[in-house]
C-alpha cells in the first residue's frame, strides 16, 4: 500500500496567511514562508499555497509569495489561485511551484487541463474541486466557493481525470475551518470514481479525523491548515498516531 501523504495548506491574501469557516470570516494566521519553513522542518509531506483572492480580482497568484516560500522547502509545492491559463501556470512553476491547482478556469475551459498537462505532464495538474452538499448530490462551487455550477463533484473529477489532470484536491465547503471531521461521503465517492490520487481537504480537527478519512474515506491524502498552523498538533505525533492505526505514513 502506498504511504499516505500530510499536506499542509497556505491560504494566502495580501501576502499573508488567513483562514476562515466556510470560506468565510477570513483571519491572520501568519506568514507564509515563516510557516512554510516550519512545516518543512517538522516532517509535513508537501505544501499547498492557495491565493484565495486571485480569481475573484482576476489576477495571478503572488509570484513573490511563491518565490519565498518555495525557497524554504525541500518538498513538494502546489500553487493554486488565479490559474486561469498557460502563461499562468507558467509563472507559478517558474517561481518554483512543483504543481499548479486548476479550480474556476478547469470548470470554464476544461481543455486547459489537457493543454497543461501536454505540457509539464499530468503529475504537475492539479484539478481542485470544491463541493458542497445540495439536496441528495454534491455540487461543484467555483470563485472560491461563491458561485454554485450545475457541476456534480463525482462527474467533474471523472472528466477531469480524463482531460489530464494527475490529481484531485477535493474541498468540502461545509466542513471547511468547522474542525468536524473530514467529509467521508464526498471523498469516498470522488476517491471510488477515479484512478489518480484525491486529496481530502475541510474538516481537519483531530487525530482520529485524519484516521477516519484515509481508512472510510479512502484518502491518498489528508490536506490542513488551522490544526497544523496554530501548531496544536504535532506532526511528527499525527503519523505516529496514524502508524498506530496501521495506516502507513512517511517517516
Amino acid at each position: 500500500m502506498l504511504s499516505k501523504r500530510l499536506i499542509a495548506c497556505l491560504d494566502v491574501r495580501n501576502g499573508s496567511v488567513v483562514k476562515g469557516i466556510n470560506f468565510e470570516e477570513l483571519r491572520m494566521a501568519g506568514d507564509p514562508a515563516a510557516l512554510a519553513k516550519r512545516y518543512n522542518h517538522e516532517g509535513i509531506d508537501e505544501v499547498v499555497v492557495l491565493d484565495v483572492t486571485a480569481t475573484i480580482e482576476g489576477r495571478r497568484a503572488f509570484e513573490d509569495t511563491i518565490r519565498a516560500v518555495s525557497g524554504e522547502l525541500f518538498i513538494p509545492l502546489t500553487v493554486g489561485g488565479g490559474i486561469r491559463s498557460e502563461a499562468d501556470a507558467a509563472a507559478a512553476i517558474d517561481a518554483g511551484a512543483d504543481k499548479v491547482g486548476v479550480n474556476s478556469a478547469a470548470l470554464a475551459d476544461p481543455a486547459l487541463l489537457t493543454r497543461l498537462a501536454a505540457r509539464y505532464g499530468s503529475q504537475a495538474v492539479v484539478v481542485a474541486i470544491d463541493a458542497k452538499r445540495v439536496n441528495d448530490r454534491f455540487q461543484v462551487f467555483s470563485r472560491s466557493g461563491s458561485t454554485p455550477t450545475a457541476r456534480d463533484a463525482v462527474e467533474w473529477a471523472i472528466e477531469a481525470e480524463s482531460r489530464g489532470a494527475g490529481e484531485v484536491l477535493l474541498t468540502s465547503i461545509d466542513r471547511d475551518g468547522t474542525r468536524s471531521g473530514f467529509d467521508c461521503e464526498l471523498t469516498a465517492a470522488v476517491s471510488s470514481a477515479v484512478s489518480i490520487p484525491v486529496i481530502a481537504s475541510g474538516g481537519a480537527g483531530t487525530f482520529d479525523h485524519f484516521t477516519s478519512v484515509f481508512q472510510e474515506g479512502r484518502a491518498d491524502a489528508a490536506l490542513a491548515a488551522s490544526v497544523f498552523h496554530y501548531a496544536e498538533h504535532a506532526v511528527s505525533d499525527l503519523k505516529r498516531h496514524l502508524l498506530q492505526q496501521g495506516i502507513p505514513v512517511r517517516c
